[in-house]
């Protein structure tokens, strides 16, 4: 597993993302916010993102590095899984599974169950398979055994019925700074542009997407999450979002 030169510590949270770029773009306002809340935040990139339309390998990892100092990461490695190729293997799930062990977070964020990139539905499948897997006492792999108390799926950008969302006002501005950060990347030309949805900035379009999540739950900007299970109200009386 290929890692950047940030130390290796104990983790609150771990985001997990099929390439460079992924956690900026879905969830990097809720990472960021989480830092600023005092959670140690790591990010497992499953490829080095050498199938990309622009960059290569090498561009985005100093990217990566420069994006993670933005948004003040504890941690960020790569599995070097072949780029355009992750697939859902037992190997692949073990590797994820060690990393899992290695840093504990108590809640890790997949990427949504429904997605048009391969690689993108892998990295959820294999994400959740080695949160179990990582758990098993009898499994002979590096580590104490440890399974995450919470899984999330980032689901901005998706037409679904989200679970919730999270008010990223104040982060706002550096998630989009370290999304700028892979200049590799997004550049500005033209050829930028077909690289996540053909045609479309996609500074431009995080913008206006978390406006109207923000516009939903009565912030400035907001990013969303779904979950499988349901969710456990303290205090309904301290709910802050209006009903009428």
């Amino acid at each position: 597993m290929r890692k950047s030169s940030i130390p290796d510590p104990a983790l609150d949270i771990l985001a997990i993302a099929a390439h460079r770029d992924d956690v900026e773009i879905t969830c990097g306002g809720t990472i960021i916010k989480l830092i600023d809340n005092g959670r140690k935040v790591g990010v497992l990139d499953l490829t080095q993102g050498e199938m990309g339309t622009k960059g290569t390998a090498q561009e985005r990892e100093r990217d990566s590095i420069d994006a993670a100092k933005i948004m003040g990461l504890s941690w960020r490695g790569n599995l070097n899984i072949p780029d355009a190729g992750v697939e859902i293997t037992r190997e692949n799930k073990l590797n994820v599974a060690r990393v899992i062990r290695k840093f504990k977070p108590a809640m890790v964020i997949l990427p949504y169950w429904v997605q048009r990139h391969p690689d993108h539905l892998s990295a959820c499948q294999l994400g959740y398979d080695a949160c179990f897997l990582a758990g098993l006492k009898k499994l002979e792999i590096e580590g104490e055994p440890h399974r995450p108390r919470k899984i999330i799926y980032t689901s901005s950008f998706r037409e679904v019925r989200h679970s919730f969302f999270v008010d990223v006002s104040s982060q706002f501005e550096r998630k989009l700074k370290s999304v700028a950060a892979y200049k590799s990347q997004f550049d500005g030309t033209p050829q930028a542009q077909e690289i996540y949805k053909p045609g479309v900035d996609i500074f431009e379009f995080m913008t206006v997407s978390a406006r109207h999540y923000g516009y939903l739950v009565g912030v400035k900007y907001a990013e969303a999450f779904s979950v499988r299970e349901n969710i456990l109200i303290d205090d309904p009386f301290e709910m802050p979002v209006r009903s009428i």
